[in-house]
């Protein structure tokens, strides 16, 4: 049993084809999806696909990219949202300095309403931080003082330094196909080092396919690829892997229903 804690399956990529997205993802192995909010202006859509399929869930948020335009949008606006059954998580929102036309200032602000949501609520914050270790760990420590909140740092490319802090935290990190990339043995040695009751696998699809389908379109169905690198550098079996993260994963969103079977 694999999960998939982060796609977009609402992303114009997919248009006309959730159908046999997720009939793929079933015969994959892949027994819950979470389909991640960018945009909270668009939650009706992303909302509409997760109410269709029983196994697949949904956030609410918004993506550092689009803090800016969504900039002013309150906590209890969020929280409100989040009380429909298949809201199980809040993001994505974070801090991204590798984007050449984002607002540090927008970021900044959407990251701590997004963190009060979650303090709030008790659902997982969904962190996206890019090129920005200082500036995330600063705001990760003001905001614990104020008291604690689940999260995890999803797609995780950044230092080992962040990483490590964030578990001493009691965040999780979650890797993509990234981890399987021929230049990411840097990443790799970061999987290695964490705890593996606190990893997670995703695929960010429709972005950022594995290895084995790089220049493909990525979709759930390819979350395995992920785990099996992480199988690898952890020196566990795949089984193993598939098994810890699918707890990790339960434990974390605890809001998602179990699968029969599944690690409790």
């Amino acid at each position: 049993m694999l999960i998939d804690s982060h796609c977009h399956l609402d992303f114009p990529d997919f248009n006309g084809e959730h159908d046999a997205l997720v009939e793929r993802a079933r015969a994959a192995g892949v027994a819950r999806m979470v389909t991640i909010s960018t945009k909270i202006r668009q939650f009706d859509v992303l909302r509409a696909i997760a109410e269709k399929y029983d196994d697949v869930f949904c956030s609410v948020g918004t993506h550092p990219y689009h803090a800016v335009e969504e900039r002013g949008i309150s906590k209890e606006e969020i929280v409100a949202l989040t009380k429909h059954p298949k809201v199980v998580a809040i993001g994505e929102a974070g801090l991204d300095n590798h984007w050449p036309g984002g607002s540090p200032e927008a970021q900044a602000e959407g990251f701590r309403t997004h963190l009060a949501a979650a303090r709030e609520t008790g659902l997982p914050l969904v962190i996206h931080t890019r090129d920005a270790d200082d500036d995330c760990r600063k705001i990760l420590d003001e905001e614990m003082g104020k008291g604690a909140f689940p999260a995890i740092l999803h797609c995780y490319t950044g230092g080992i330094g962040l990483a490590l802090h964030a578990v001493e935290l009691g965040l999780y990190v979650s890797f993509t196909g990234i981890l399987t990339f021929k230049k990411s043995d840097d990443l790799r040695a970061i999987a290695a080092a964490l705890p593996p009751d606190r990893i997670l696998v995703e695929t960010d699809a429709p972005y950022l396919a594995p290895g084995k389908f790089r220049g493909k379109r990525n979709e759930p169905s390819y979350v395995g690829e992920t785990a099996k690198v992480l199988a690898e550098v952890q020196g566990v079996s795949l089984e193993e892997a598939a098994r810890q993260t699918t707890e990790n994963f339960f434990r974390l969103f605890s809001k998602v229903p179990r699968v029969m079977g599944a690690a409790s």
